[in-house]
């Protein structure tokens, strides 16, 4: 799978590149792969208003990556469906590895 393609590093932070899908019937990341976009899928419940979107996908790639809220942050992309969300605390094999045990 080439999810790797959404993945890449600045400075001690990793970017993960997500389509997201608000309003779903469930949480769940990673929910698959979008090889057109280059981007994890990301469903969340909450509705895409006043940022309660962006609050659970925080919430939920942190609890994923086992990393304080305050490490994940939305670097780009806060009003789209297609973010950047970066992440601190953890190294690249790290993120690579929990990902591919979610994907493969």
């Amino acid at each position: 799978m080439n999810y790797r393609d959404a993945l890449s590093q600045s400075g001690d932070s990793i970017l993960i590149t997500l389509n997201v899908s608000p309003g779903s019937k469930t949480t769940y990341f990673p929910a698959g792969y979008n090889e057109w976009r280059k981007a994890v899928e990301c469903r969340v419940k909450s509705p895409a208003t006043e940022g309660k979107a962006n609050s659970e996908i925080i919430k939920t790639v942190a609890e994923f990556f086992s990393v304080k809220k305050s490490d994940v942050s939305i670097v780009s992309g806060a009003t789209s469906s297609q973010k950047k969300v970066g992440i601190s605390g953890v190294s690249m094999d790290e993120v690579i590895s929990r990902l591919s045990s979610e994907m493969e």
